[in-house]
């Protein structure tokens, strides 16, 4: 309830906001539009407002964040390379109480020791350890379970904390609770976006059309829609082997993507007991052999979030459509919420207390791009990388949820992204900065966490700012430019973490 209050302020915060603005026009001009204002939107947004670039975000929900938000996906797990931006989210959640902290691992299901507990957890738990700092979330490659350490904070506060950042440029125009709908273009380039959303007078609805016309834009949707429309080559699903020549990818191609996640969230209660399940729902699991097991993490309020792995294959997800997957998941956490409650005795002094209104969605489709990240630049890692273009590094595994995973190696060093995978095949004046980027379905798997994707738009919103300078088109723009920018706003792109940077993130 406690995060549902939060929530609904900022909710409140925005349409109060809104409601006083004076009215709209019908056509809304800016040097760059941001469509979709999760991890990669607000990157990229900030990056380029910051750099002074008149920008225009675009957010179909009404708040922002994307799934570290709406969808419940509230933890970093630790990633190479998360400065910058990132880092000042989190020293803003510090300033606050019980809105964010260090978390490391405590139980799991794989590491039962019946001498000192009295039985198996039902996955991987999660606590809050106020010995850890930042920077001991900024590694994955080369540590053990016990060595694993992230970020975990309140949603309702990231969103506020990702409006105020944006706010103090003076140069970002914030629209919530609007739709993209369509796009105009010309031989490669895109002249316009079409945007809807309903105002209200009084009782009255009214739907208002209008147009963002821009110089440049940006694909943040995650589903990566605007470059659909636009006409973009797309990929869905695994690619053949051959396709890639990735030893990890399938002999033949799937239509398989990654698994969506319903998240929940349970509050203690005086008196412990098992919640009865409402009507119509089973007790025992009926879309699998047996209940998922779960990432259970101690939220900074006391809260635990329940992120079952997953709750929905991707192929069903992808079948049943949004809307439809959604109910059905919603049934399935009281299902499992139950499970665990009969199961283990600790979690009868809690009650279902939150559903995140938003499904945690890893993947869908991607973009083709002027370059492809496959499994082969996480294997090379960046002493084998030889791109002179690379604008973000990380080293979080490959993580198929149960899928394909034969032939896939542990990363011993951090990899690189390259700006061309930020750049659609044939574009101009388009970036696509969220998990449908240039990825093959294998490497999606490892550069989708929230904090690569704040980078990835930072990169694209930087790129944009240059391109404005230079009066160019954004294929064109100089890598080095981009990359020294993106240096000096303290993005990491050197492994090992230069002096300079680690002393700078020491003072959190």
């Amino acid at each position: 309830m406690k995060l549902l209050l939060i929530n609904l302020a900022v909710t409140l915060g925005c349409v109060i906001g809104i409601s006083a603005a004076p009215a709209e026009p019908q056509t809304i001009r800016c040097e760059l539009a941001v469509i979709g204002g999760g991890s990669g939107g607000f990157g990229a947004a900030l990056a380029a407002a910051r750099l002074g670039v008149d920008v225009v975000l675009v957010e179909r929900a009404d708040q922002l964040g994307g799934n570290s938000v709406r969808g419940g996906v509230n933890i970093w797990e630790p990633v190479i390379g998360a400065t910058s931006f990132p880092f000042e989210l989190y020293q803003r959640l510090k300033r606050e109480t019980n809105t964010a902290g260090i978390y490391s691992m405590a139980r799991h299901q794989g590491t039962f020791d019946p001498a000192r507990e009295a039985y198996r957890y039902p996955g991987g738990e999660t606590v809050i350890d106020p010995k850890r700092t930042y920077l001991d979330t900024l590694q994955r490659h080369g540590r053990g379970k016990a060595d694993i350490h992230g970020v975990v904070f309140e949603p309702g506060p990231m969103s506020d904390a990702m409006l105020a950042m944006l706010k103090e440029t003076g140069r970002c125009r914030v629209l919530l609770r609007t739709e993209f709908k369509g796009v105009t273009t010309n031989a490669g380039r895109l002249r316009s976006v079409t945007l809807q959303k309903v105002e209200f007078t009084g009782s009255r609805a009214t739907t208002v059309t209008q147009t963002l016309v821009a110089d440049y834009f940006i694909d943040a949707t995650g589903d990566a829609l605007v470059c659909e429309k636009a006409g973009c080559e797309m990929m869905t699903g695994q690619e053949a082997r051959a396709q890639f020549n990735e030893p990890g990818a399938p002999e033949k191609a799937t239509t398989r993507v990654n698994g969506v996640t319903q998240i929940y969230r349970v509050a203690r209660v005086h008196t412990p007991a098992v919640e009865p399940l409402p009507e119509g729902i089973p007790t025992n699991c009926w879309w699998g052999k047996r209940f998922p097991s779960a990432q259970i993490s101690h939220s900074p309020n006391g809260d635990l979030i329940v992120n079952m792995l997953p709750t929905m294959e991707g192929a069903e997800f992808m079948q049943r459509g949004y809307q439809n997957a959604r109910e059905e998941c919603q049934r399935r956490v009281r299902a499992h919420w139950r499970d665990l409650q009969t199961r283990c005795d600790e979690f009868r002094g809690y009650r279902l207390d939150w559903i995140a209104p938003q499904l945690g969605v890893r993947e869908t489709q991607r973009v083709v791009g002027e370059y492809v990240l496959t499994q082969h630049d996480l294997d090379a890692g960046l002493s084998g990388q030889k791109h002179p273009d690379i604008i973000c590094i990380a080293d979080h595994p490959c993580d198929t949820h149960g899928g394909h995973n034969q032939g896939i190696k542990s990363l011993t060093q951090p990899y690189g992204v390259p700006f061309r995978c930020l750049i659609p095949k044939g574009q101009r004046n388009l970036l696509i900065a969220c998990r449908a980027a240039s990825f093959s379905s294998l490497a999606a798997s490892s550069c989708r966490l929230s904090r690569t994707m704040i980078l990835l738009g930072q990169a694209a919103g930087t790129a944009v700012a240059v391109a404005k300078e230079l009066k160019a088109d954004l294929p064109d723009v100089p890598a080095e430019r981009v990359r020294a920018s993106l240096r000096s706003q303290q993005v990491q792109l050197d492994f090992p973490m230069p002096d300079a940077l680690r002393k700078h993130l020491e003072k959190e």
